[in-house]
């Protein structure tokens, strides 16, 4: 998926009309992998998370309280740098999206807590039609004027609902389950490469001008909140497993939905940093990811 969402994200910027033709459906591409999300939850895994409700409040806590801060430092650190309000309010609305879809397979690939993982996922994206809107209207007031209910009401069409369709879905697949498990996530991933491809083609002619600073500070807010991530789980004294799904929650956000959100609600170049976020968190989750395999199995041949 990373290597795919580059070479989509240059096609994009080399082709926009390619990709503009997406324009009166990328809401409709969000709530598709909303819906494979629901398909692919497992009750059991979410049953067993949910045994720890004190660490999934923490986690969904550290969620909401750290990426909106470091997303708020970056909006302030392009205005005293002369980028435009609309394009710094980017940076707030992906610091206050919940976790990513992709996390739950990231984290598994990494050897983390895969049922924490997805509990986070689900009851943070339960809480953003609240949250998100919410904290963007707290924080980023000060740039733009925030349309609180629209924001609410299009994340309640394009992620709970679907999401909750997906869950029911599931229940009627019967002999189908495996076969929409193995579907689900790859129909997820090409829609929320539709979405970024279609936020560079609309951003095209503002990404030749993107000032260093907000490439810097994309690069940036998902490494701090990848060790902010690990810094909390371990000052929470959760295992390993724990801190490794933590730090992937909070530095993977839900860029997907901050674009959606952006694209719908504010002007084409406040989806830019959310579409750079995307992209590179993507990339640095899969870098992650061969790091922590490849350490875990060092770890176990030296036992």
């Amino acid at each position: 998926m990373a290597l795919l969402t580059i070479i989509f994200a240059v096609m994009a910027y080399m082709f926009p009309m390619l990709f503009l033709v997406f324009k009166d459906v990328f809401l409709w591409c969000f709530a598709a992998t909303m819906f494979a999300l629901g398909v692919v939850l497992h009750p059991e895994d979410a049953r067993s998370a949910l045994r720890k409700p004190k660490t999934i409040a923490l986690g969904v806590t550290m969620q909401y309280w750290i990426m909106p801060m470091l997303g708020f430092a970056a909006a302030s650190i392009c205005t005293l740098q002369g980028v435009s309000p609309a394009m710094a309010l980017g940076f707030i609305i992906v610091g206050c999206a919940p976790g990513a879809m992709a996390s739950n397979v990231i984290t598994y690939l990494a050897g983390g807590a895969v049922a924490f993982s997805i509990a986070m996922t689900m009851v943070a994206t339960m809480l953003s039609p609240l949250l998100t809107p919410t904290l963007v209207e707290l924080l980023g007031s000060a740039y733009m004027d925030i349309p609180f209910w629209p924001m609410m009401q299009t994340i309640i069409l394009t992620v709970v609902t679907p999401l909750a369709l997906g869950m029911l879905v599931r229940t009627r697949l019967g002999n189908n389950i495996q076969l929409a498990e193995q579907i689900a996530p790859g129909f997820a991933s090409i829609a929320i490469i539709i979405i970024c491809s279609y936020a560079v083609a609309s951003n095209q002619e503002r990404i030749a001008d993107t000032p260093m600073t907000v490439v810097f500070l994309v690069i940036l807010l998902n490494a701090l909140g990848y060790v902010l991530g690990w810094s909390a789980a371990r000052l929470f004294r959760f295992e390993h497993s724990y801190r490794i799904t933590l730090s992937i929650e909070i530095g993977m956000q839900n860029a997907g939905l901050g674009v959606a959100l952006a694209l719908k609600h504010f002007e084409p170049e406040t989806a830019l940093p959310g579409a750079l976020f995307a992209v590179w968190c993507i990339v640095t989750a899969a870098g992650m990811t061969r790091y922590l395999h490849k350490k875990t199995a060092d770890v176990a041949a030296a036992v």
